[in-house]
């Protein structure tokens, strides 16, 4: 009897280690990736048949709805060029030409992978409604002070501390379908940091 019940407690508590460490991967894994273009990383499994059941999982809670990787490439930002985390109390500047794809949109997200919070609903730049420059560059601003143009807000921190950058490439060219390493993607450059 004893050992019926050392087994039991044992199977018990192998069951909740093992649950809880897969959760924590999934809830803590975001979407990354296995390829990375400046500070954007992108998982080629993510959309693909490929997906192992961890990847299918983090798809699940972080990526919401992800389509199929020949329709859409979702690349994710969670640090900035010069390699340190983004903060929602930090001005970025997001600078770069269009992606090559038919639409594409840039998208924050807080630490609980749900959009920021802010009085202004605004919570994407895509390419339809993003300003250009003359030279079809642009320019888009992210953080807590209101900008005149391609100002998408951080919010006031009820989500955490730390965002993420979302770069989705919608129908995109077949060149970088095949090789999402070789193309250019926007930089993210740290402007200020509130004290």
């Amino acid at each position: 009897m004893k050992l019926a019940l050392k087994l039991v407690a044992a199977f018990v508590v192998a069951l909740i280690l093992g649950a809880g460490s897969a959760i924590l991967l999934i809830r803590s894994g975001g979407l990354g990736g296995d390829v990375a273009v400046g500070p954007w990383e992108t998982d080629l499994t993510i959309g693909s048949t490929q997906a192992d059941p961890y990847t299918r999982a983090r798809v699940a809670v972080a990526g919401l709805l992800a389509l199929n990787r020949n329709e859409t490439i979702y690349f994710t930002a969670h640090r900035d060029d010069a390699g340190d985390k983004l903060r929602i109390s930090c001005s970025y500047k997001i600078t770069g030409f269009d992606p090559p794809a038919r639409w594409w949109s840039i998208t924050l997200y807080g630490e609980d992978h749900y959009l920021i919070p802010n009085p202004q609903n605004r919570y994407s730049v895509g390419g339809e409604t993003v300003q250009r420059n003359e030279d079809g560059s642009f320019v888009i601003h992210v953080g807590p002070e209101e900008r005149d143009t391609n100002w998408i807000p951080t919010g006031d921190g009820q989500n955490g501390d730390t965002f993420t950058i979302t770069l989705r490439l919608y129908n995109p060219d077949d060149k970088a379908a095949r090789d999402p390493a070789g193309i250019s993607l926007p930089q993210i450059a740290k402007e200020a940091c509130a004290s």
